[in-house]
């Protein structure tokens, strides 16, 4: 009888432990599902979202932005009639908005990290030109292998999509083409995926024919391996009785289109990439003669300022806009210290966190810029609920540049204006030097600019000696290279003391000794 008490009394505590786990496992995920209720609401409020937050704010360093204007030409509309109601309406080509549904995955991390993720997705696909319905954030472990949120899940989302009368689902993620083509059987509309969508906005947003070259190699690349088959319009091999009971004469010639649409591809992608290449010797020319002068390069996140440090700095007057990934076109403008040194400014294709690997090896040529580079000024918006993961997103897209983690490194904290006392005094203590800027009203300009010239190189070779007056030209190129540290006007010439480079040197010690 006790042996059976004691039995009954564990089998009890067994019973009550398991209740308990299962309580907690049902309050761990109402826990979650409250949380992840609350970042959609936030997301969803378009507050703090790219596109929504104050608008495009210009300054008088901005220039004319006629880019902008001809990019709004491209209007995009709610809705689309096919009778105009005013006559002005024929001057726009119009764009009927996307409306779209947002799918994410918390398996990671804290909530404020699903939230700035998500809320990336959601300032992403705005900028794409679609309009933000409804999301689903789900948290788990690890993405299900057959359609990346479980059946559950997915039927949810098509229940959302059919109530909003959306007509695509961007899912924050890199999918497989099996998890796509499985989504899609689910929802019922189109599927894509966060490679895809940043791949759509560089096609959008590219003007040179480099970059356009860039943007189609990487999207070809992306293409490739997620051609569907087995369409209408193609034929399988089949014989005997196993085509549809159909038999003799039911053999076709194979699933020959996608063969061939899969040659088609690597043959345009073969030729882009020599299309790029031949760019390269002009690149390295223009490279080699910016060399002459130190070159600083502007790196960052997409939208954290550098466009319009670009403006404040140089007056290059290139397009800004409070969107992601408003210019990708590399821009060189001059500037100079504020002790007269001269030197350039390149301003680079902007960073997202984990940005396609086509895009990287398709933009090797432009991101060389800042391996090149004597000083690189990483642009960092201050402001931003996660600037330390901005941080390491553009860290992580420099290490795959050879050489670019060799340059020395200055962090331009950008809308300082705006931020948090306490996170900049948190990026303060990071080991990489640090600057406090505002590019929209120019506070710590005058700063950057004086600790730009004292990272930059100086010219290490020091002359003494007279000029002759028929080679003003040297000494106005001391000027502009160079470092003059005593200049005055004699008899016989200009005596200039100065550091410059060692080929400078030995121009000018050569006019030297002939006018002796």
């Amino acid at each position: 009888m006790e042996e059976a008490s004691h039995r009954l009394d564990d089998e009890l505590d067994a019973v009550t432990a398991d209740d308990l786990d299962r309580d907690r496992g049902r309050a761990g995920n109402e826990t979650d599902g409250r949380a992840a209720d609350a970042i959609l609401a936030r997301v969803l409020s378009r507050a703090g979202t790219a596109v929504s937050e104050g608008g495009t704010l210009d300054t008088d360093y901005d220039g004319d932005q006629y880019d902008r204007e001809e990019r709004a030409a491209l209007r995009r509309v709610a809705g689309l009639s096919t009778e105009l109601e005013d006559v002005t309406e024929v001057e726009y080509r119009q764009l009927r908005l996307e409306r779209v549904v947002l799918v994410g995955q918390w398996s990671r991390g804290t909530v404020a990290d699903a939230e700035v993720g998500l809320r990336e997705l959601a300032a992403l696909a705005e900028t794409a030109g679609s309009e933000v319905l409804d999301g689903v954030l789900q948290r788990r472990p690890h993405p299900d292998p057959a359609t990346y949120i479980g059946a559950g899940k997915a039927e949810e989302v098509r229940d959302l999509v059919k109530a909003w009368g959306a007509d695509t689902v961007i899912v924050n993620d890199d999918l497989a083409p099996s998890q796509r083509r499985a989504l899609e059987d689910v929802v019922k509309v189109k599927v894509i995926d966060r490679t895809a969508l940043i791949l759509d906005i560089f096609a959008q947003h590219a003007k040179s024919r480099e970059g356009k070259a860039q943007v189609e190699l990487a999207q070809l690349e992306y293409l490739l391996p997620r051609l569907r088959g087995w369409g209408e319009s193609m034929s399988r091999q089949a014989g005997g009785r196993v085509a549809g009971g159909e038999g003799i004469g039911s053999r076709g010639p194979g699933e020959t289109k996608i063969e061939l649409d899969r040659r088609r591809i690597r043959t345009r992608m073969a030729q882009l990439r020599r299309q790029i290449k031949a760019m390269e010797p002009a690149r390295a020319v223009r490279r080699e003669r910016r060399l002459e002068l130190p070159n600083v390069a502007i790196v960052g996140y997409t939208n954290a300022g550098k466009s319009s440090l670009l403006n404040r700095v140089t007056g290059a007057g290139v397009l800004v806009e409070n969107a992601l990934f408003a210019t990708l076109d590399p821009t060189v403008r001059r500037s100079q210290t504020p002790d007269g040194r001269a030197f350039t400014v390149s301003d680079t294709v902007g960073f997202v966190r984990d940005l396609p690997h086509q895009l990287v090896a398709a933009f090797a040529s432009t991101l060389e810029e800042a391996a090149h580079a004597d000083l690189i000024l990483h642009v960092v918006d201050a402001a931003h609920p996660d600037p330390e993961g901005q941080i390491r997103a553009v860290h992580e897209v420099l290490s795959d540049v050879p050489g670019a983690m060799a340059v020395p490194e200055l962090l331009v904290l950008n809308k300082c204006d705006l931020a948090d006392h306490a996170t900049v005094l948190q990026l303060r203590s990071r080991r990489e030097r640090t600057v406090e800027v505002s590019a929209l009203t120019g506070e710590g300009i005058d700063g950057l600019m004086d600790v730009v010239g004292e990272m930059l190189p100086r010219p290490g070779v020091r002359v003494d000696l007279v000029v002759p007056y028929t080679r003003g030209d040297l000494v106005s190129e001391a000027h502009t290279h160079g470092e003059v540290l005593a200049e005055s006007h004699e008899a016989d010439g200009t005596h200039l003391v100065a550091l410059v480079d060692q080929a400078l040197a030995a121009r000018l010690k050569a006019s030297a000794a002939d006018a002796s």
